[in-house]
């Protein structure tokens, strides 16, 4: 099991998300963050808004996985995430130790679904 961390730019969301959802990846949880990389923050322009400041508006992708999805899904970010520009991002992937799910008490990979 893996726990997939991806930071992405917020205009490539549907893409990624789609791109998942082909991939029969339908457990992803989304936040929308605030962070700065090699950039540094410069100003940068999104959705015709000039985004000013140290921190830039991105979006935290998180997904845990069995083994035989963490390619597929990490994949399917990258292609869908990918613009060329500095800026688009990151994808983390950590060992999952154990997951539980709440309702039924199921542990392991059964648990992630």
């Amino acid at each position: 099991m893996k726990y997939i961390i991806a930071i992405i730019q917020p205009d490539r969301l549907d893409e990624v998300l789609n791109l998942l959802e082909e991939k029969e990846i339908h457990l992803v949880t989304v936040s929308t963050v605030l962070g700065r990389g090699r950039q540094m923050g410069i100003a940068q322009v999104y959705r015709s808004h000039k985004e000013a400041g140290s921190l830039l508006k991105k979006i935290k992708l998180e997904i845990a996985v069995n083994d035989p999805f963490v390619e597929v899904a990490v994949d399917a970010i990258m292609k869908g995430g990918r613009t060329g520009q500095v800026g688009d991002g990151k994808v983390f992937i950590l060992d999952l130790k154990d997951c539980r799910r709440i309702r039924t008490g199921e542990t392991g990979p059964v648990a992630i679904g």
